[in-house]
């Protein structure tokens, strides 16, 4: 009789052990897809932007200074600020949150002034 008790509960304790088990990795699963994934799709997207960057770029940094691009080395970029243009700070690429075009600038000015007339 005591045979079979301690059967069953190895039985029992390597089903709960296995148990365990798939919920730590789905658990694992559900981490990766909720907080990983996006965070390196993100920093592709960075990555992306940063590597069309060009001269005449408009930027916006993570100070939340706007500025034009006029210069760019490997992992160094001089942005020009204010009105009339006679501030240039060199700063990291990584500082870069958002990038304008020209063209995107005129296309959207186009679109704008066309909405205006039709009001």
């Amino acid at each position: 009789m005591g045979l079979f008790l301690t059967t069953e509960a190895t039985g029992t304790s390597s089903t709960a052990f296995i148990t365990t088990i798939l919920i730590y990795a789905v658990f694992m699963v559900a981490i990766y897809f909720l907080f990983m994934r996006p965070n390196r799709k993100e920093q592709k997207q960075k990555a992306q932007v940063l590597a069309s960057l060009a001269v005449g770029d408009s930027v916006r940094t993570t100070g939340g200074f706007i500025g034009t691009v006029i210069d760019i080395n490997d992992d160094m970029v001089i942005v020009e600020f204010g009105n009339n243009k006679n501030c240039r700070i060199p700063m990291v690429k990584e500082a870069i949150v958002e990038v304008e075009k020209p063209e995107d600038a005129v296309a959207a000015a186009a679109s704008d002034s066309k909405d205006s007339k039709k009001k």
